[in-house]
């Protein structure tokens, strides 16, 4: 998939990405894991006062994205976005650009990204979504896309219900009549502590 990326995604998510990101700027320094960094498109749009550590799964990916980082305090790591090498607590920001709908367990996925923000700390999602009850062609298409290259049947509130201590901030709707969405939630202060 990494050679066919940037031309399937690049242009048409451009602009939603710009909108999640802008929540970085304006901040003092901050610790910012992004899961699934793929190739890197979000990186020209963060704002180079933070630390970034870039996770995804394939090296193709993380090649790619390697020569956009410049300007910025990155560091590339090869790893499972469900199982993160991280310790409690590691970061105020998760970025989750279009990987929830990618991987096998998005609630798992969520739940990890959780444990390793801080107390207070924020995560942005930017992904598609179903809507509660919604079929269609996109439910059957699933079975084929989810073995290529995307899950066409991930409802964000069920995944949401599924981790605790994060509290919805804002739900927009992003791109295709708001089947991508931006979603901003955080962690509960009082959650650092299990």
């Amino acid at each position: 998939m990494a050679p066919f990326y940037d031309v399937a995604l690049a242009v048409a998510t451009r602009a939603a990405r710009r909108r999640s990101l802008i929540a970085l700027a304006d901040q003092a320094p901050r610790e910012v894991l992004l899961l699934g960094v793929g190739t890197g498109l979000d990186l020209p749009y963060l704002p180079a006062q933070h630390r970034y550590v870039g996770l995804d799964l394939t090296a193709a990916m993380l090649r790619r994205a390697r020569p956009r980082t410049a300007g910025l305090n990155f560091s590339a790591l090869r790893g499972d976005a469900q199982r993160l090498p991280f310790a409690d607590g590691s970061f105020d920001v998760a970025v989750l650009h279009l990987i929830l709908a990618v991987v096998p367990e998005p609630a798992l996925c969520l739940a990890e990204a959780a444990r390793v923000l801080r107390p207070g700390g924020c995560l942005l999602v930017f992904d598609k979504f179903l809507r509660r009850g919604e079929g269609g062609w996109k439910r059957w298409l699933n079975p084929l896309t989810r073995h290529i290259a995307t899950r066409l049947d991930v409802v964000f509130e069920d995944v949401h219900a599924g981790v605790a201590g994060l509290t919805l901030v804002s739900n927009q709707p992003a791109l295709a009549s708001g089947w991508f969405r931006l979603i901003r939630l955080r962690k509960s202060s009082t959650e650092a502590a299990r």
